[in-house]
């Protein structure tokens, strides 16, 4: 039976990590969620991620978010991407009541040539340091926090809102 209240959109995200920088890309000012903020690459998983391909055993299909964070990168910023590691995860409510999981990943590019699709509208490469002064998703900033912290070798534990937070973007 259908219960709503387990219903949700499920959103992998990549932070594209090449040279010691990371990958972020502006939004479009006509999207509805987010326009004109900086973010990473991602997007909703869709039944066809899966359901088009040969399952992994009788009834599972493997490497779900995987699929969908390659496709959604290649898509967004035209990056094949390797070596998908998972970060953290977080849920939040859209506008239209539709509650949503996202799950924050992070990769290496394989290419390295970007081409924005039309719903983003610049990118840079940029240090923890530089990702302070670009106008972030609520929570990105930490996600790279997070991930700095973990690529140096230091356990990073679960997602936190830091002080820094409130002394990055506009």
């Amino acid at each position: 039976m259908y219960d709503a209240d387990k219903a949700h959109y499920v959103v992998a995200t990549a932070i594209i990590v090449k040279d010691g920088k990371y990958l972020i890309a502006k939004r479009a000012s006509h999207e509805d969620a987010f326009p004109n903020k900086w973010t990473v690459p991602g997007g909703k998983l869709e039944a066809s991620d899966y359901s088009s391909r040969p399952k992994d055993t009788p009834v599972h299909w493997y490497n779900v978010l995987e699929a969908l964070v390659r496709r959604e990168v290649r898509e967004e910023v035209g990056l094949e991407i390797k070596s998908i590691q998972y970060l953290t995860s977080l849920a939040f409510v859209r506008p239209d009541n539709i509650p949503v999981l996202v799950v924050s990943l992070y990769a290496n590019p394989v290419s390295t040539r970007i081409v924005l699709c039309p719903d983003l509208t610049d990118h840079a490469w940029v240090s923890l340091e530089e990702a302070k002064k670009y106008d972030l998703i609520e929570g990105i900033f930490e996600e790279l926090e997070m991930l700095d912290a973990r690529l140096k070798g230091v356990h990073a534990g679960e997602w936190k809102k830091t002080l820094s937070n409130s002394e990055h973007g506009p």
